[in-house]
C-alpha cells in the first residue's frame, strides 16, 4: 500500500532531465525497464536496502531524484551484476547505480544510510591503492573515517587469528592501468 502512495505522488512531481541525466553517464536505456523484478529477485542485498533495484529504475524513470538519490540502496548495491546479467531488456543496472552514487556525491546529497557513502569511499580507496581490496587497510581507513573504532573489534580480531585477514595486500599487474580507470573517472 505505501508503494502504491509512493507512486501516485511520485507520478505527480516527476523530472525527465533527472532520467536524461542518469541515461547519459551509465549508457543505458533506462526507460526500457519494464519492471519484471527480475534484478530485485536476484539482488544479494535488496532484503537490507530501503527501495529495490526496480524501484530505482522506476524512480529515475519517474525522474524522481530527490527520492532515488537519499536511498541507502545506491550505495548499499556491491556491483555484482547478478541484476544485469538477468534483465531481458539489458539494462546494466549496476551501471545505473554508479551514475546514481556520482550524481549523489556531486550534489552532496547524504544516504539514509549512517557511514554507507563513508564505507564506498574506503572501499574504492582501497582498490585503486592494489588494484584489489585489501580487508584490513580497506576496514582501518573506514573505521578512522566513521570514528566507529571499537564497534566490531573482537570479531575483527577473531578472523585475523582464524587467517581470514591478510596482513599485507597483495598486487595486481598492471597497477597503472587501475590508476588511470580512477583518473579518467574523476575528471569526469
Amino acid at each position: 500500500m505505501a508503494n502504491a502512495v509512493a507512486s501516485d505522488r511520485l507520478t505527480v512531481t516527476g523530472n525527465k532531465d533527472f532520467q536524461t541525466e542518469i541515461e547519459k553517464l551509465s549508457g543505458q536505456n533506462i526507460a526500457s525497464c519494464y519492471q519484471c523484478g527480475e534484478c530485485t529477485a536476484g539482488c544479494p542485498v535488496a532484503y537490507t536496502a530501503d527501495i529495490t533495484p526496480n524501484q530505482v529504475t522506476r524512480l529515475v524513470q519517474l525522474g524522481q531524484a530527490d527520492d532515488v538519490l537519499k536511498s541507502s540502496m545506491i550505495w548499499l548495491c556491491v556491483g555484482c551484476e547478478t541484476c544485469t546479467t538477468r534483465c531481458p531488456r539489458k539494462v546494466d543496472l549496476a551501471k545505473v547505480m554508479d551514475a546514481l552514487r556520482e550524481v549523489s556525491v556531486k550534489r552532496g546529497i547524504a544516504s539514509g544510510e549512517p557511514n554507507v557513502r563513508t564505507f564506498h569511499e574506503s572501499f574504492l580507496s582501497a582498490v585503486q591503492r592494489s588494484g584489489r581490496v585489501h580487508e584490513i587497510s580497506m576496514i582501518g581507513e573506514y573505521k578512522l573515517r566513521s570514528l566507529d573504532l571499537f564497534s566490531d573489534i573482537f570479531l575483527g580480531a577473531k578472523m585475523f587469528l582464524k587467517g581470514k585477514l591478510a596482513i599485507m595486500p597483495s598486487m595486481i599487474k598492471n597497477r597503472d592501468e587501475m590508476k588511470k580507470i580512477f583518473c579518467t573517472r574523476k575528471r569526469s
